[in-house]
């Protein structure tokens, strides 16, 4: 299995996540825009995740929504913006030593054929996480009333649905901030995560080796 961090423009857990990585010596793959690298201490630790083996790949450079949440076959952008978009993203972790890479795990984890195909063609490929798991509901906040899903609650689910169907080969994405209104940080779960897991005999690798 894989883990995956997605960051736009809360940055909070980024060195705890490197932190417990380092400990428990697992690789993974970091996806951010070009928001989250506005922070230059944030940028720094990703520099140094990226030097000791992590992938550090473009997650779109202004978190644009692609296509329409109620009809996702639309389009809410051109190929042209979407292209400069992509590609600002990039550039901008260029300028700090991060090569192009071949891996884009679109904003909002939200995408469609056409947006991929527009991808494929800037040598892209499209990743996400895989379906059936809560981990990427993290974001919520109580406030948003039916959607929200606590720490525990995304955990509990991981589990119940690992004891049914199993994981491997799956991707696990984790936010790697999220609103100050959510105060049930489930990257502080990562390593009791990674610990539960491992004890069933999964292993993490880098999202281009699953």
């Amino acid at each position: 299995m894989s883990l995956v961090f997605t960051g736009d423009e809360f940055r909070d857990g980024l060195p705890h996540i490197a932190q417990v990585l380092k400990k428990k010596k697992v690789k993974a793959a970091f996806f951010v825009t070009g928001k989250f690298l506005e922070d230059k201490k944030s940028a720094r630790i990703l520099v140094d995740l990226y030097r000791d083996g992590h992938y550090v790949g473009p997650h779109s450079d202004k978190h644009l929504l692609y296509a329409p949440w109620e009809k996702r076959d639309s389009l809410l952008v051109t190929k042209e913006e979407f292209v400069q978009d992509l590609e600002a993203n990039v550039a901008k972790l260029q300028k700090l030593g991060i090569d192009r890479g071949s891996m884009f795990i679109p904003p909002y984890e939200w995408y469609n054929r056409q947006t991929v195909e527009w991808a494929e063609e800037l040598n892209f490929s499209v990743y996400n996480y895989t379906p059936g798991l809560r981990t990427p509901a993290d974001y919520t906040y109580p406030e948003m009333a039916n959607r929200y899903m606590s720490s525990d609650a995304i955990l509990n689910q991981l589990y119940s649905y690992e004891e049914t169907n199993g994981l491997n080969g799956y991707i696990i994405l984790i936010h790697i901030g999220t609103d100050p209104r959510r105060t049930d940080k489930l990257y502080l779960r990562l390593e009791e995560l990674i610990d539960k897991l491992n004890a069933k005999n999964y292993n993490f690798v880098r999202l281009e080796k699953l």
